[in-house]
């Protein structure tokens, strides 16, 4: 029998990390990301495993989606819908994203408006077909389309969620033709037909960008077998994800989340705000027993009306680039100096950042950088922090604190937006903190939004390759129904839950799942009869009470004699993958002495200390540090600011509260 290998995989903006499980055990790795190309690095990372005669699992959270929108940097599309819709993404909401600004804002869409076309056809909202699409006048707009030089096209009918039949006849006559087709009624079977050109848009955009990278990579690494993160907290297979790649967006950041969750149960902790702060981004989530989801997501400009984890990401990680605007005043961010050139302390970038204010500060410890791996230049941090202290008249120290202040307030802002904003006292939560620079911001932002404790994990620098391994495979299924629950029967529910239940079950057998190992979730999208938007509630017996109890948490009110609508129906597929076992380690002899490597000069509001450094690696369950102090790790960095202690527990994680 073959040695089986799991790897988790997490792409980031200046660093790829590697979690391995082997023989029982997790090993660890991170080495800078290859932006341009990014599976060199991963194919670095895992090249002695390729070598080796082993069953191997590649799970992949990648940024390829997420990057290639935000830069613009997809493929050539077309959109093809009904006649007379073809403006359909240039018109939009109409929503204003600044309300009360008189200027006008520019919005650039994804294609030009010469690749849209209109067929004549049309399906009523009641599934019937009242005009079947015709293949002469679908030929002459495939002459048109390869003129054009399209790679890849959407296929956006109106009202094809109640009826896909016209799609699919268009779909067959494009994949003859070998185009990629990205279809409505595919990725996204619900009324709201802006919403679902614009997803199924976005998703034909994203296709050839994501299929030239993932068939490069299976093909570099045929000996494993690999699957690739979602943003719904599951994974899917490399076909999948190449037919329907806008489903990868936000994928590395979601398996931060999936581990954040998975070691904080094992903990003892269920509700926890996860803090994952890395080389380019910040991204926080709440957890309140349960990973949350939403259907209402942006990235960039664009509406993506698919469940994914409720993440709010802000411009803010080490690599976040410090500099003074127009007005002299101090900024951080969300440009970011990434992995080329990196922070000006890597040797070879020119542009201060977070990193290099933590550097001067006291709060990174050069010589053990990547476990000593790396070498940072701290003469080159302090070259960058004079030039930018002297356009704004401080001195170099004071710009370092000024730096990390306004990082943490931007952080701050985050953290609020999905606790405050959502109905959540963040005082009620922990703050669970990783990712490579989360350390060493995390008990400043907990102090300041009054966060009682601080989990800091083990291997924390690598946490969102971990949460990979720590997935399950899942997939999610809606239909639009319309309809209030008083006209709709149990028995008819049953029936079309049943339907989206084989079409499920059929799935994920293709993905290798026996029935025993695959878990069914139904949910409902509703609302009041006359709102705009739904919440989405478990299906059971009560769930009309169910809602009106969620719509009174969410907006302080509810009508208990209003009609409801049932929106949509959902099905949440899960395949439930082999989990790691965690193990709780008995307490040691609190000794922490062992552990400690040096002194260094820390500076913590405008004080100077000279701090222990403790290493990581060497701290046993039952061990207690004061602050101020450091405790460094192969891959992160924990400060321990004045009055803050730290226990360590049975699973390794540094438990951090505020002294009386």
């Amino acid at each position: 029998m073959k040695e089986e290998v799991r790897i988790g995989v997490d792409t980031g903006g200046t660093f790829t990390d590697f979690a391995i499980y082997i023989d029982g055990k997790i090993e660890i790795n991170k080495i800078p990301s290859t932006p341009k190309n990014p599976s060199l690095a991963i194919l670095e990372g895992i090249e002695e495993f390729l070598r080796r005669n082993i069953g191997l699992l590649v799970i992949h959270g990648t940024t390829v989606a997420t990057n290639s929108l935000l830069e613009r940097k997809g493929g050539r599309i077309a959109l093809l819908t009904t006649k007379g819709f073809e403006d359909i993404l240039f018109i939009g909401r109409q929503v204003r994203r600044d309300l009360y600004s008189l200027r006008g804002e520019k919005r650039v869409p994804l294609l030009p408006r010469d690749s849209c076309f209109g067929l004549n056809e049309r399906t009523s909202s009641s599934g019937k077909v009242k005009k079947e699409v015709t293949i002469q006048e679908l030929k002459e707009i495939i002459k048109k389309i390869k003129k054009l030089k399209i790679e890849a096209i959407a296929i956006s009918l109106i009202n094809s969620y109640a009826n896909p039949s016209n799609e699919k006849i268009i779909r067959k006559e494009l994949k003859n033709e070998k185009f990629l087709v990205s279809l409505s009624s595919d990725i996204l079977p619900e009324y709201r037909e802006y919403e679902r050109t614009a997803t199924t848009a976005v998703n034909a955009y994203l296709m050839p960008v994501v299929n030239r990278y993932l068939t490069n990579l299976e093909q570099k690494m045929e000996k494993a077998e690999l699957r690739v993160m979602q943003s719904n907290e599951g994974y899917i297979s490399p076909i999948r994800a190449k037919s329907e790649p806008i489903r990868t967006a936000l994928s590395g950041p979601a398996g931060g989340v999936v581990g954040g969750f998975f070691l904080a149960q094992e903990a003892g902790f269920k509700n926890i705000i996860t803090f994952d702060m890395g080389g380019t981004s910040c991204d926080v989530s709440l957890i309140d027993g349960k990973i949350r989801r939403t259907s209402e997501n942006k990235i960039g400009d664009f509406p993506i009306r698919l469940p994914i984890i409720d993440i709010h990401s802000v411009g803010a990680g080490g690599g976040s680039i410090a500099y003074t605007d127009r007005g002299g005043s101090l900024r951080v961010g969300p440009q970011s100096a990434g992995a080329d050139p990196g922070p000006a302390c890597y040797g070879q970038g020119n542009f201060p950042t977070v990193t290099d204010a933590n550097l001067l500060l006291g709060r990174l410890v050069p010589e053990f950088f990547l476990g000593g791996e790396m070498k940072i230049l701290p003469e080159k941090s302090c070259a960058v922090l004079e030039n930018l202290a002297k356009k704004i008249h401080k001195t170099p120290m004071e710009t370092a604190a000024g730096i990390i202040k306004i990082a943490n307030a931007n952080m701050e802002k985050a953290i609020r937006v999905i606790s405050i904003e959502r109905g959540f006292d963040p005082r009620a939560f922990s703050l669970f903190s990783f990712g490579g620079a989360g350390g060493m911001h995390a008990a400043e932002i907990a102090s300041h939004l009054q966060i009682a404790r601080i989990i800091v994990p083990k291997n924390a620098g690598v946490l969102s390759a971990l949460g990979l391994l720590l997935a399950d495979s899942i997939k999610d299924y809606s239909q639009s129904i319309l309809n209030t629950a008083q006209k709709t029967t149990k028995d008819e529910l049953d029936s079309l839950f049943n339907n989206l239940h084989k079409k499920s079950l059929k799935e994920m057998k293709e993905e290798g799942f026996t029935q025993e190992r695959v878990k069914i979730l139904p949910f409902l999208d509703l609302r009041y009869l006359g709102q705009s938007y739904e919440i989405t509630i478990p299906y059971r017996n009560n769930f009309v009470s169910d809602f009106h109890k969620a719509h009174q948490k969410i907006y302080s009110y509810h009508h208990p004699q209003r009609a409801v609508e049932i929106v949509n129906i959902r099905v949440k597929a899960v395949g439930l993958s082999k989990k790691i076992n965690l193990k709780r380690l008995p307490k040691g002899d609190a000794k922490p002495q062992r552990a400690l490597l040096k002194k260094q000069n820390l500076y913590y509001e405008g004080k100077k200390y000279l701090a222990p450094v403790f290493k990581r690696s060497l701290l046993l369950p039952g061990d207690k540090v004061s602050g101020p102090a450091l405790v460094v790790d192969r891959e992160s960095t924990t400060f321990l600011p004045a009055s803050f202690n730290l226990e360590v527990d049975g699973f390794l994680n540094l438990i951090i509260q505020k002294g009386n």
